[in-house]
């Protein structure tokens, strides 16, 4: 699929121009700030977007978008991935797998490395399904969803007006 957005003259010319979009800009360059296909295109949009608007806002707006993206990956995972790998885990370990997961020392495990692999600026495939293996309320992630994505696209785009010469 990144192959077909870059090969695709209309489709990359739009995702060129989407720092002109401003705030909508802000909040499509969140949606794609989840994937990894998209993560570095959308970093780019952002840092140019906060060139000329406020950090905080981009930060809330595409902190927005983000949680858009993370739900759709999230609701996948734990709706439909369990289905799809039940027989895999069932054959290796099921029950012993579950009891382990389910201990009081692991159990919170998984949605703490999520989050922080939510939060930093890598794709975030790997932290939702960590949360979305712990079975977390979708009302849950949504809200540590947005705070941890919000928090990190502001923190990126900080760190660059630091960092710019």
């Amino acid at each position: 699929m990144a192959f077909f957005f870059f090969e695709n003259e209309t489709i990359h010319s739009f995702l060129l121009h989407l720092g002109a979009l401003e705030y909508l800009g802000a909040f499509l360059a969140g949606i794609m700030f989840t994937s990894t296909f998209t993560v570095a295109l959308s970093m780019v949009i952002l840092l140019i977007l906060a060139e000329n608007l406020n950090p905080i806002h981009i930060g809330i707006i595409a902190g927005v978008g983000a949680v858009l993206g993370d739900l759709l990956i999230f609701r996948f995972v734990r709706d439909n991935l369990y289905n799809e790998i039940k027989d895999v885990y069932n054959n290796f370990g099921g029950n012993h797998l579950r009891r382990v997961l389910h201990t009081k020392y692991f159990s919170w495990t998984l949605p703490v490395i999520g989050a922080a692999l939510i939060a930093s600026p890598l794709p975030d495939e790997i932290g939702i399904s960590l949360m979305g293996i712990a079975k977390m309320k979708t009302y849950q992630f949504v809200i540590l969803s947005f705070l941890l994505n919000s928090v990190g696209i502001f923190l990126v785009i900080s760190a660059s007006a630091i960092v710019k010469p």
